[in-house]
């Protein structure tokens, strides 16, 4: 049976969203367990690679019990409360704050190398910029056979713990991304990578992150646009895939991450990297209309229930090590 593996951090979200004259505040655990909730609900098992407050085990657990598609043998539980994350999206744009409260210690890459031989698809998402030392994933990309989903996320933002963090050129980028077959990241983020942190990417921007990410072997860079869709890059064409319709908004989080595993489940599905964006756009626009990880399950699954026809066998197109 196809098996994705997901490597990234568990958070703990404190939530406020400002819109006009209202505030609204709510907390949900969060991280990798939204890639996790829509991975489930699509019908793709998982094994979960991350290190997580003790703390947090009792919320964390509800979330995944039951779920025996959901393998939590790479899932480390450590002293203390986590990675407690405090988010606030403000006005009309949205725009995002984020303060990391508390942080856990790196991934030890142990179990992820020894799973390896059994993953047919590999996601890292950096859901605090700390997740994994460099030559830790270095050694993990270096012997992943499998193709390697990568949201860049995080990492584009400034490493400290207890103010708001800002934007951040990133260093050493290309050393993060090398082994990766696809490479995920927002306009601000894209910017980051290519040393313009200030600004939100536009076209001269994402085709030079393209084109840097090319001859690192990655075989396609997806940006996500929030209500403007997505920007595909391969080596052959690049294509803009438009916005889908979105329900009423309620909490813009973890958007991103439902959109890499719809994405990465419709790759293993057999489906083109444009018709990986275009599912990935569609399941996060609805994400954005409920609130909280219980909800993604119960949206991926509905999402499921209504594709057409059968599911295609996972063919080499969704690419080998060779393909890297």
């Amino acid at each position: 049976m196809t098996c994705c593996g997901l490597i990234g951090t568990i958070t703990a979200d404190t939530i406020e969203i400002e819109d006009g004259r209202t505030l609204r505040a709510f907390r949900s655990v969060g991280g990798i367990l939204y890639q996790a909730a829509a991975l489930s609900g699509l019908g793709v098992p998982a094994a979960l690679f991350s290190r997580c407050g003790g703390e947090l085990r009792p919320e964390v657990e509800a979330v995944l019990g039951g779920r025996p598609d959901l393998d939590r043998r790479g899932l480390r539980f450590v002293p203390g409360p986590g990675n407690r994350v405090r988010l606030r999206y403000a006005g009309r744009s949205r725009e995002r704050e984020e303060i990391l409260e508390s942080v856990v210690p790196p991934l030890d890459p142990g179990p992820v190398l020894e799973a390896l031989p059994g993953l047919d698809f590999l996601m890292m998402a950096f859901n605090s910029g700390f997740d994994i030392e460099l030559a830790d994933w270095r050694a993990v990309a270096g012997r992943a056979s499998c193709p390697v989903w990568m949201d860049i996320h995080s990492l584009a933002l400034e490493p400290r713990v207890g103010s708001r963090r800002g934007y951040r050129t990133v260093p050493e980028w290309e050393a993060w991304v090398e082994g990766a077959a696809y490479l995920q990241a927002n306009r601000r983020e894209a910017a980051c990578l290519v040393g313009r942190p200030d600004r939100e990417a536009g076209e001269a921007e994402i085709e030079e992150l393209a084109r840097r990410a090319f001859r690192l072997g990655v075989r396609a860079v997806i940006v996500t646009l929030g209500r403007a869709g997505a920007a595909v890059s391969t080596p052959e064409s690049v294509r803009r895939i438009p916005p889908a319709a979105a329900p009423v908004f309620v909490d813009p989080t973890g958007c991103g991450d439902v959109f890499a595993a719809a994405a990465s489940a419709a790759l293993l599905r057999g489906g083109t990297v444009f018709e990986a964006a275009e599912a990935g756009a569609a399941l996060a626009a609805r994400a954005a209309g409920v609130s909280g990880v219980h909800e993604i399950f119960g949206l991926a699954s509905r999402e499921r229930e209504s594709r057409r026809g059968p599911d295609r066998p996972p063919p080499s197109s969704a690419g080998g090590k060779g393909e890297k």
